[in-house]
C-alpha cells in the first residue's frame, strides 16, 4: 500500500465533517501513532483542536468549531454521516446558539443522549433524556433540538423565562419552528408557571406576552389550530438555519 493512501483516505474524511477528524477515525485510516505526532507538529498537515480531535491545516475553520469537536468526541470512531441521534444531538442552549436564538451564553457545550454517557471535559454537559425524531433536525449535518425543545429544556432546567420567550419569539419570526410545535412541547411545564395542567397554548401565551411581540396574538390563533400537528411538518429548520 502506498504510503500516501492512509493521508489520502483521512482527508477524504475531513472533507465530510467541516475539516475535522478524530485520532480513532485516523487509526482506522492506518495513521500510526508516530505518523499522527508528526502530522500533527507545527507546521504540520493537522492542527489539534481538541483532546482526539485535529482539523486539516489550511482549512477553513468551521463556525462552532469546538462544539463540533466536542460533538465528535461522544463517538469518536465514528464518521459524522453514519451516527445515530441516540449518540448525541446538540441541545439547550448551545443548540441556541447554533440558530442564534436568543442571548444566552453557550460557556458549555451541551448535547442530550439516549443512554448515559461520561465526559471529562468540564465544559461538556451531557443530558440524558428521551427526544423523538420529530424533536430533532440536522443543520449543515449536524443534529440540533429544534427550537420547540430547547425552549422546553431550558424551561427545565429553570432558566430565566424572559430569556426562553426571547428564544421562542425569535424563532416563530424567523419560521425555524411553529406556534403549535412550541405549545405542544411547553405542556409538561404549564403547571410549574401556575396555568392549568398541561396547557401549553397558556404556557406559549404568556411567554409571548413577555416580548410584547406585535404578533403574539396571530401566532397564538395559529397555535391553536396547529397544536398536534405542528410537529409533523418538513424540517423548515434544517432548511432555514444560518449559514
Amino acid at each position: 500500500m502506498s504510503r500516501s493512501a492512509p493521508l489520502l483516505r483521512f482527508q477524504e474524511l475531513a472533507q465530510e465533517q467541516w475539516g475535522l477528524v478524530t485520532r480513532r477515525q485516523l487509526q482506522a485510516c492506518g495513521v500510526g501513532s508516530t505518523t499522527l505526532e508528526r502530522l500533527a507538529a507545527p507546521g504540520g498537515a493537522l492542527e489539534r483542536v481538541a483532546r482526539g480531535v485535529y482539523q486539516l491545516a489550511g482549512a477553513p475553520v468551521p463556525d462552532h468549531r469546538e462544539l463540533l469537536a466536542a460533538w465528535l468526541q461522544l463517538a469518536p470512531e465514528i464518521p459524522a454521516w453514519e451516527r445515530q441521534p441516540a449518540q448525541g444531538v446538540v441541545s439547550h442552549r448551545s443548540a441556541a446558539s447554533v440558530f442564534e436564538l436568543g442571548h444566552l451564553p453557550a460557556d458549555h457545550h451541551e448535547f442530550t443522549v439516549a443512554r448515559r454517557h461520561q465526559t471529562r471535559r468540564p465544559e461538556v454537559r451531557i443530558h440524558v433524556l428521551p427526544f423523538s425524531d420529530s424533536e430533532w433536525v440536522s443543520v449543515r449535518g449536524l443534529p440540533v433540538t429544534r427550537p420547540s425543545r430547547i425552549a422546553a429544556d431550558l424551561l427545565r432546567d429553570r432558566e430565566d423565562p424572559e430569556a426562553v420567550a426571547q428564544i421562542v419569539t425569535e424563532a416563530i419570526r424567523r419560521i425555524i419552528d411553529y406556534p403549535g410545535t412550541f405549545a405542544d412541547a411547553l405542556r409538561p411545564y404549564a403547571v410549574t408557571f401556575g396555568l392549568r395542567r398541561d396547557d401549553g397554548l397558556a404556557l406559549l401565551r404568556w411567554l409571548l406576552d413577555l416580548t410584547g411581540d406585535p404578533e403574539r396574538n396571530r401566532w397564538i390563533a395559529e397555535a391553536r389550530e396547529g397544536a398536534g400537528r405542528a410537529a409533523a411538518r418538513p424540517d423548515t429548520a434544517a432548511r432555514t438555519a444560518p449559514e
